[in-house]
């Protein structure tokens, strides 16, 4: 039985610190790439205080198409260089969106979001796909943010075979 914390921790390392935790348990063992995310997307939605979606778009034959997630139903297929996730995905760099009204393309599924964080998935230097993890709130992601999901999605890809 995996236990999420519901306690409110004021500093984000520390949080970054229980998902990592929580993800390492969850995915010790496992390299399946849907049951992972799976694990991964309610660990993130249900830690990270403000978001209201989080989840992956996986890359399937040049187009992202929607994978695990938690929040509410999302748009199914993205093609690269599309909103935020195709652009990320394209250039395979993490992008934070600080309001998303301001970014050109911006796909929204929904209107409650303001804010975005996109980062890519890479295994063996090829691109699987992206996370992504929005917020009712402009300006909820940081560069503390930014890095320390870089770092989670690089140690969970390492745990996936495709």
């Amino acid at each position: 039985m995996f236990h999420i914390s519901d306690e409110t921790f004021d500093d984000p390392s520390r949080i970054y610190e229980a998902i990592v935790s929580l993800i390492d348990a969850v995915t010790t063992g496992e390299h399946d790439l849907i049951a992972n995310l799976a694990n991964a997307a309610s660990v993130l939605y249900h830690m990270l205080p403000n978001i209201n979606w989080a989840g992956f778009y996986i890359l399937r034959d040049n187009e992202l198409v929607l994978g695990p997630f938690h929040g509410k139903p999302a748009c199914v297929r993205i093609a690269m260089g599309r909103g935020v996730c195709g652009t990320s995905a394209e250039q395979r760099t993490t992008l934070v969106v600080p309001n998303v009204h301001e970014f050109p393309g911006h796909i929204a599924c929904d209107a409650a979001s303001a804010s975005e964080i996109v980062v890519p998935l890479v295994i063996d230097g090829k691109l699987i796909g992206v996370l992504d993890i929005d917020s009712p709130l402009v300006g909820r992601f940081s560069a503390e943010d930014k890095e320390h999901l870089e770092h989670l999605m690089q140690v969970l890809m390492s745990r996936c075979s495709i």
